[in-house]
């Protein structure tokens, strides 16, 4: 059964990572987009940001066309956030079953690596395997993203 890589990306590194993830393993990718975006001012969305981590906010989603059900197992991928993940995953982590299955986190971030989003993604998927995941600055590059993947000679990704 194929694997899912579902993202949320505010300025397009996450969105990059997500994109390699999907080269690597094949997987087929969900961007989720908040019915109301963040301010292109990244000051101004920080704040917006902010305001609905410490207030528990679960956005309004656009919605998506893509049976989650459908798939074992799910990378859920975001920018470190305040230390954890933005507020449109937890919206999507709430909303949806991933009971029984493989969820594998990644993240982009400017040093703080996954803060506590492990202990989050734990918290939000309980009845999930919650693998250790993958967490890249935003200087990444493709080649340090299969190498952490398990990618062999082959071509066959063990995952992270």
């Amino acid at each position: 059964m194929k694997s899912l890589i579902v993202y949320y990306s505010y300025s397009g590194i996450t969105r990059r990572l997500a994109e390699d993830i999907a080269l690597i393993t094949d997987a087929e990718l969900l961007e989720l987009k908040p019915q109301e975006p963040y301010s292109f001012s990244y000051n101004t969305a920080v704040k917006e940001v902010r305001a609905q981590i410490e207030k528990g906010v679960c956005p309004a989603l656009m919605q998506f066309d893509i049976n989650v059900a459908d798939f074992e197992t799910v990378f859920i991928g975001s920018p470190n956030w305040l230390k954890t993940f933005a507020p449109p995953v937890l919206s999507f982590l709430r909303a949806t079953d991933l009971s029984g299955k493989t969820v594998i986190p990644f993240c982009t971030h400017g040093g703080g690596g996954f803060g506590n989003m492990i202990e989050e993604y734990k918290k939000e998927c309980g009845a999930s395997r919650v693998m250790p995941g993958l967490a890249v600055k935003g200087t990444y590059t493709f080649s340090e993203v299969q190498k952490m993947a398990g990618v062999n000679g082959v071509g066959r990704c063990e995952y992270f």
